[in-house]
């Protein structure tokens, strides 16, 4: 029992020792495009394939994968303020359901159409559309993906997100954009809230906050999205199926809740932005936390070759979704 306990602590420790070190790469030259989840995940890959095969730390391993990844979506909703979103209409908002709607749908047709598992696609569909490896976190444990499913999804929105932020830049001046555009191009097109910034400070304080706001509009779909997915999912299973029906993902009521409190909060003047900011660190920390956890599930040997399709799908729905955001701007 004793040992049990050692070997539970042991792998909630190397989660985060992984985490930590990911975050610490992330400040250097060069890392810094990556980002701490991407590198949370690539780390954990080489520690599992390479250095050590934690199989003894496996429960440790799991709870982080799957609790802490729960806690971290709800302190996430700190992130998003309603108030803000709300001042800017609902132009954003419809805009952002499109742009969700769209992408969820295109990886979906075009993962039939290359014979691509739906869960893969589901997965890279909402951190496509909605708010990258957060989202994947989120609807994960609502269609039952494995870990290995998880981490690839999020390891191939990180890389291909990254790619992409880095060349919005160069297409808009080729296309001659202007600031507030070139934003709001940006918000409802990249994958992560990293991206977004990112990528949005090309031209300044104006396309920065165009950028934000935008996806903060798509962050805001989160909610509604998941609820819908869990509905259906649970509605197509059948009910003499046990212990295969979709699970009501409540951790998403506790992210809804989170983000009330804290538009509330900043309103009324007892929360400070600081403090959401503090909040927002450690939700983001805890979020390379459980990617790491998925990381040391991946089997480099089992997953090769399958990971070429996926990452085709994401590119093509990426570009499309690209395309269809200027398009509707």
């Amino acid at each position: 029992m004793l040992l049990k306990q050692q070997n539970f602590y042991s792998g909630v420790l190397l989660t985060f020792g992984i985490a930590g070190t990911a975050y610490f790469l992330a400040t250097l030259p060069g890392f810094s495009i990556i980002g701490p989840l991407a590198l949370a995940i690539i780390l954990a890959i080489i520690i599992r394939n390479f250095i050590y095969n934690p199989t003894k730390l496996a429960q440790g391993i799991t709870f982080s994968a799957k609790k802490i990844l729960r806690f971290a979506i709800i302190l996430y909703g700190v992130k998003l303020n309603m108030v803000l979103i709300y001042e800017q209409g609902l132009g954003f908002i419809g805009r952002a359901a499109l742009v969700v709607a769209f992408a969820i749908s295109v990886m979906l047709v075009i993962s039939h159409w290359m014979k691509i598992d739906k869960k893969t696609a589901l997965l890279l569909g909402c951190g496509t559309g909605i708010c990258g490896g957060a989202a994947i976190g989120a609807v994960a444990p609502i269609v039952k993906s494995s870990d290995e499913e998880t981490a690839l999804s999020v390891g191939m929105i990180s890389l291909v997100g990254t790619a992409f932020a880095l060349m919005t830049p160069v297409i808009s001046n080729i296309v001659g954009m202007s600031a507030e555009t070139y934003g709001q191009w940006v918000g409802f097109s990249v994958h992560e809230i990293a991206h977004a910034a990112l990528a949005g400070g090309a031209y300044g304080e104006e396309s920065m906050t165009a950028a934000l706001m935008a996806k903060l509009s798509r962050v805001l779909l989160l909610f509604p999205v998941t609820l819908i997915i869990a509905w259906f999912i649970a509605r197509k299973t059948p009910q003499g199926e046990v212990g295969q029906q979709a699970t009501f993902p409540y951790f998403i009521v506790g992210f809804l809740i989170v983000s009330i409190i804290s538009t509330t909060g900043l309103q009324l003047g007892f929360i400070t932005p600081a403090f959401q900011a503090q909040i927002g660190a450690i939700a983001s920390f805890l979020l390379a936390v459980s990617m790491a956890a998925l990381g040391l599930t991946i089997n480099l040997k089992q997953l090769t070759g399958q990971a070429l399709k996926p990452l085709l799908l994401l590119v093509i729905t990426s570009v499309l979704v690209f395309i269809f955001t200027f398009i509707i701007l």
